[in-house]
């Protein structure tokens, strides 16, 4: 992202505490982005709630209310598109993105990881880590890809 603030749009399934921190970035002009849209696969997930208190707009996309992935995540992309989305940035929304909605935007497509990857991908990276033994922590932001966890 360079050059003049870039529309982001970001995609939650819970209490959005990552979309919180990267709002908080956008507002003290530390990340040259504005959030054009706030998507959630969760109707009423904490996260989407908090997003149309600060104004933001809002896409309630419940899994449940559509036939089949392909039509979930259409319905996503014509959120985006209607925000004129141009990244998007996954803060802790719980699905895997099909190739297809990839490859719309390929490249530009962040997720934060609560690991330092490779180490501990998937899901509850932290019990993974503490199971291990792992000494140090952290975690990575990294471009998507159709791997788990391994752009």
């Amino acid at each position: 992202m360079s050059g003049a603030a870039a529309r982001l749009g970001i995609l939650l399934s819970g209490r959005g505490s990552n979309f919180l921190a990267l709002h908080a970035a956008t507002v003290r002009g530390e990340v040259p982005a504005q959030i054009a849209v706030v998507v959630s696969d969760v109707a009423e997930a904490p996260g989407i709630v908090r997003a149309g208190e600060l104004g933001l707009s809002t896409a309630r996309l419940p899994r449940r209310d559509f036939p089949d992935r392909a039509a979930h995540e259409a319905a996503i992309l014509d959120a985006l598109a209607a925000h004129g989305v141009e990244w998007i940035c996954l803060a802790g929304f719980m699905r895997l993105l099909s190739p297809a909605f990839l490859r719309g935007y390929a490249q530009r497509v962040l997720n934060v990881h609560p690991s330092l990857l490779p180490a501990f991908p998937g899901l509850h990276p932290q019990q993974q880590a503490l199971a291990h033994g792992a000494k140090v922590s952290g975690c990575t932001v990294h471009f998507v890809d159709e791997g788990v966890d391994s752009g």
